[in-house]
């Protein structure tokens, strides 16, 4: 879900205030055209963004998320032709808890973010107030008021809350070392997490509900000592503890409703989404549609498959030459040879040896086309490979072949650490997965987000092809970073590609075509997002094969 940019550029030194943050937060497009199941899987991915910020200490891109989904949920969700169809009701009663969370928050991070951007004022202030007296005095210090002015200006510019206020960001070219430690150390802080909570008996709706109301506590900073030295029975033990003690409150006030949260009475130039009522809501489990990947381009007279990603009704049979007229032109890319690796690798200071997500922020490393940030997604440079490897039998037979690529985000990047094969089903020119429940428990039992998909070409040319780029679509629907691999084995060639915006992802959206391959009348409807773009190839970064196809 992409932000609407404005006219400003982006500046990283000034802090945002609360209402500038709900300007940003508020300015993002929604389309009613988009299933609504797209929707709460784009409303659980915010909320599990917002986790990792918060826990990171960033509590501007942290509001911005909590009031975004908010917004989402109360103001646009509201509307959606499909809202009141049975099967979402007890989709719509999770979001509903979880916007309450999310005012709660709120709340509490509104005076922190605006003491901070009060500080920052006054110190600008004093400074110009000292530069002024240096003025009067000497003359030869006109010229450097007056740039200072132009400066003030400029950090008056609209910023990116992710990294609004970072006195020193990181750049995905410089410090790939870097990247890749940090997203080692806390692959591993993370996969104790989760061993601990299944040692301690605690499932995983109660994990996720437990950790959306941020009654956890500070349990979790233990691990950040030394991971491998933490006492996981005292860890188990710790909370078992806590989850009876929420377990006792939760008994103890289940006769009381909470009361709801507006803020009608608040004194500032914005108001909190208020949470209308609605009756007869069934229950939901945490766990999101297993749906969220079918393509939003079929079904226009308003029936959508719910199995996705799954290609619309063939016109006849299909050749296996796809004919040019119909194929979208590749985007330029450098000359580069296929499968090569960069050859180097930045060297991280010795200060940076044992680095944390909190002391370090990776700046956006390219923009969507309206001007929106791309944070950087850091790809290991053998997962094709593995994945060329995995896909050797089918390409023989050509035949397709899929993967799901999976990962997490750190310090305000995106690091793929897994690849999961789906069950699926292939032919020449199609791959749909299969068994797709199978898939969503797997990423969300491992606390992954879905960072985009691969994909082969057994025969043809390296390009997105129409089904490709409707297919796309529902990735970058709920991430715009997802990104969309191509191999094409028999060429030699590959590539990383995602839709521009505009005027791609709104094509492709508003797009009543039937059959497998058909033409759009954009010519830039999608572009290469390596050379340049906001990939980054990470030498070192480990990553996972999980291979979810049945045995044969």
């Amino acid at each position: 879900m992409a932000a609407r940019p404005s006219d400003e550029r982006w500046s990283p030194s000034r802090p945002m205030n609360v209402q500038e943050i709900v300007n940003t937060a508020q300015s993002f497009d929604f389309n009613a055209l988009i299933p609504l199941r797209y929707w709460f899987r784009t409303a659980g991915t915010i909320l599990k963004e917002a986790e990792i910020y918060e826990h990171e200490g960033n509590d501007q891109q942290t509001y911005l998320l909590l009031f975004r989904h908010a917004q989402l949920v109360l103001k646009y969700l509201t509307s959606h032709p499909d809202i009141n169809l049975p099967e979402h009701k007890e989709a719509w009663l999770q979001a509903e808890k979880d916007v309450a969370r999310d005012l709660a928050k709120l709340e509490i991070l509104k005076p922190r973010i605006n003491r901070r951007h009060e500080r920052y004022e006054q110190l600008m202030k004093d400074r110009d107030s000292r530069k002024a007296a240096q003025v009067s005095q000497n003359p030869g210090f006109t010229s450097n008021l007056d740039g200072a002015k132009d400066n003030d200006k400029h950090r008056r510019m609209r910023s990116d809350p992710a990294v609004a206020g970072v006195a020193e960001t990181s750049s995905a070219d410089d410090d790939k070392e870097l990247a890749v430690k940090l997203a080692h150390k806390e692959f591993k802080r993370r996969a104790t997490v989760r061993k601990a909570m299944r040692q301690a008996g605690i499932s995983e709706e109660v994990e996720q509900e437990r950790r959306t109301a941020g009654v956890w506590g500070d349990w979790e900073e233990a691990l950040a000592k030394d991971d491998d030295e933490v006492d996981r029975d005292t860890l188990s033990r710790r909370m078992q503890d806590i989850h009876l003690q929420s377990e006792a409150l939760k008994s103890n006030g289940s006769s009381t409703n909470p009361p709801r949260l507006g803020h009608e009475g608040s004194c500032s130039a914005y108001n909190y989404p208020t949470i209308p009522e609605r009756k007869n809501q069934g229950h939901l489990a945490s766990k999101s549609s297993p749906s969220s990947f079918a393509r939003p381009g079929e079904g226009r007279n308003g029936s959508y498959s719910s199995q996705p990603p799954k290609p619309p009704p063939k016109d006849g049979p299909v050749s296996p030459q796809r004919s040019s007229p119909q194929n979208p032109p590749k985007p330029p890319k450098q000359s580069i040879p296929a499968f090569q690796a960069p050859s180097r690798v930045d060297t991280a200071s010795p200060t940076q040896s044992d680095p944390k997500p909190r002391t370090f922020t990776f700046k956006p490393s390219a923009y969507l086309e309206n001007g929106s940030p791309l944070r950087t997604i850091f790809l290991p440079p053998t997962l094709r490979h593995s994945f060329l490897s995995l896909a050797q039998t089918n390409t023989r037979a050509n035949l397709e072949t899929c993967g799901i690529l999976c990962g997490t985000l750190v310090s305000n990047a995106l690091f793929i650490s897994k690849l999961v094969i789906p069950d699926q089903e292939s032919t020449s020119d199609t791959c749909e997965t299969i068994n797709e429940s199978e898939l969503f428990d797997y990423v969300d039992g491992e606390d992954l987000m879905v960072l985009g998909w691969i994909h082969t070409h057994p025969t043809q040319t390296c390009f997105m092809s129409s089904r490709d780029l409707h297919t796309h679509c529902g990735y970058q629907v709920m991430m715009p970073e997802s990104i969309a691999i191509v191999c094409a084995p028999s060429k030699g060639d590959w590539g990383v590609f995602r839709l521009t915006d505009p005027p791609g992802m709104k094509s492709v959206l508003n797009c009543t075509q039937a059959g497998l391959f058909h033409p759009h009348a954009e010519t830039n409807i999608y572009t290469d997002a390596l050379r340049p773009g906001h990939v980054h190839e990470a030498k070192g970064l480990e990553f996972e094969v999980v291979d979810l196809r049945p045995k044969k």
